[in-house]
């Protein structure tokens, strides 16, 4: 449950939906000043970048902090029912890695 209002939390953060002092998780807090000191792009534009190339129904985001650098993790349903992992790092939107569950029609 802690999981899921995170992820929904810091969505809300990023894309400005929820003012900053509305929740003092220091995870949030964290991941508030990241955004404010310019040290990850906000999660729409991240987004953005990612479609043009990966299409597909966002269904989850998290945001972690791994190997010394921001990443957003991303679950996308594509269009053929498949699931989409990536790894995005979030100073510049590049794809890290990439996973997809195999499970699409082919």
């Amino acid at each position: 449950m802690r999981n899921a209002v995170w992820k929904w939390v810091g969505w809300a953060l990023l894309t400005g939906l929820v003012a900053p002092g509305a929740w003092a998780d220091s995870d949030h807090d964290r991941a508030r000043a990241a955004l404010v000191a310019g040290e990850v792009l906000p999660l729409a534009e991240v987004l953005q970048r990612v479609a043009r190339q990966h299409p597909g129904h966002v269904l989850e985001v998290e945001l972690e902090r791994e190997h010394g650098r921001w990443v957003y993790e991303l679950k996308l349903l594509q269009a053929d029912g498949g699931v989409l992992k990536l790894e995005v790092d979030a100073r510049d939107g590049t794809v890290l890695r990439r996973r997809s569950d195999g499970q699409g029609r082919r």
